[in-house]
């Protein structure tokens, strides 16, 4: 069984990641953050995305997420990236951030398309959640990833995360959809 791929037949949970190119800091102000934010909250609305759990990094996201049947993930990912690149180089030309556009113009020769930047490196890594037990490891990874980071102390002093969700039900970020005991039970 190959280890990143989405299985039209068998699962529809998956932990995956996405990578802004050569790791560069992209969202380190929240208006960077909201891109990511509004355009999950998008795809949540629009196109049957369930998220369970979430972080937003410096540079890069893990999500883990289940879709509807008739649903592919790989076709939100794609819609999710393609958006999220635009509007986030669109913020970096309003912000003047010469350096980061002239990176990220710099791989857009080097990747699939034919865009003028690239933003995200290619493919988002899926990994089919497959038990209850790596569901939780999965989740447990994404919530601890800024604490491991040295970014804060305690998981649920991260905004960026679900974290909140499960400990306080705080939705004011992201809602998330908890229903794990449903996915396997």
């Amino acid at each position: 069984m190959k280890r990143y791929r989405v299985y039209k037949e068998a699962y529809n949970v998956y932990f995956s990641t996405s990578t802004i190119v050569e790791w560069l800091p992209v969202f380190t102000t929240d208006i960077y953050f909201n891109i990511i934010i509004d355009s999950l909250e998008y795809c949540q609305t629009n196109k049957g995305l369930n998220l369970i759990a979430y972080v937003i990094m410096p540079e890069h996201i893990h999500l883990v997420t289940s879709n509807l049947e008739e649903v592919n993930l790989s076709d939100i990912m794609r819609d999710f990236k393609r958006f999220t690149s635009q509007e986030i180089t669109r913020q970096l030309e309003k912000d003047n951030k010469n350096l980061l556009l002239a990176i990220l113009e710099r791989f857009a020769h080097k990747g699939k398309g034919n865009t003028e930047y690239k933003v995200w490196q290619d493919d988002f890594h899926p990994e089919a959640i497959y038990s209850e037990t790596f569901l939780q490891q999965k989740i447990n990874y994404i919530h601890y990833n800024p604490v491991r980071r040295g970014l804060v102390s305690k998981p649920e002093d991260w905004l960026y995360s679900s974290t909140r969700n499960y400990i306080s039900n705080d939705e004011t970020i992201l809602k998330v959809d908890r229903f794990i005991e449903k996915i396997f039970g």
